[in-house]
């Protein structure tokens, strides 16, 4: 039960966090339906949701997937995640958006983001494979991210300003759908 519990409070936490910055956030941003290819999704995404709403959704849907084992090359919460699966998942699921798979190459996505800057739903990356752009994970707020970590873990929240963390950080991209709907005409 107190997993159950912890888990329950970083959800209510990330949504609260999320909410405050949505406030402020413009809402003119828009969805689209891919990156590398058309999506063939069977829910239609609502077209008229605002970036911010998307960010929420993502959220929602990452957090949802907490305690996922992880599996190198895994795609799907029946097999197992690795690190760029469960984000292609998560963004797939929440907005409709196919990324490509491996962390590097996702990291050409997007405008890059200041770490000061991140917002809920934009992507960080790490050097952990003595590589850069090596591992991904959605920022979540509050210096937090969530992700598909390693061999004998699951989806989790971790904090950036461990020492492990900080040491490892990339940068940060921010995915605006309006932008990569052009980018893959």
């Amino acid at each position: 039960m107190p997993k159950f519990t912890y888990y329950n409070y970083i959800l209510c936490l990330v949504l609260t966090l999320v909410s405050a910055s949505c406030a402020a956030t413009p809402s003119g941003l828009t969805s689209t339906n891919t990156l590398t290819e058309k999506s063939t999704s069977a829910e239609p995404v609502d077209e008229s949701l605002a970036w911010p709403e998307r960010a929420r959704e993502v959220l929602m849907s990452a957090l949802s997937l907490t305690g996922i084992n992880y599996k190198y090359g895994g795609t799907s919460p029946e097999t197992g995640f690795d690190c760029s699966g469960f984000v292609r998942y998560v963004y797939q699921q929440a907005t409709n958006l196919s990324l490509p798979h491996g962390a590097k190459a996702i990291s050409q996505l997007g405008k890059s983001v200041a770490k000061s800057d991140l917002q809920p739903g934009d992507l960080v990356f790490f050097n952990t494979l003595k590589s850069t752009f090596s591992h991904v994970g959605i920022y979540v707020g509050n210096n937090r991210f969530i992700h598909s970590p390693s061999s004998g873990g699951g989806v989790r929240v971790d904090d950036m300003q461990t020492s492990y963390w900080s040491k490892r950080f990339n940068g940060a991209q921010r995915i605006d759908p309006s932008e990569e709907k052009s980018k893959a005409r």
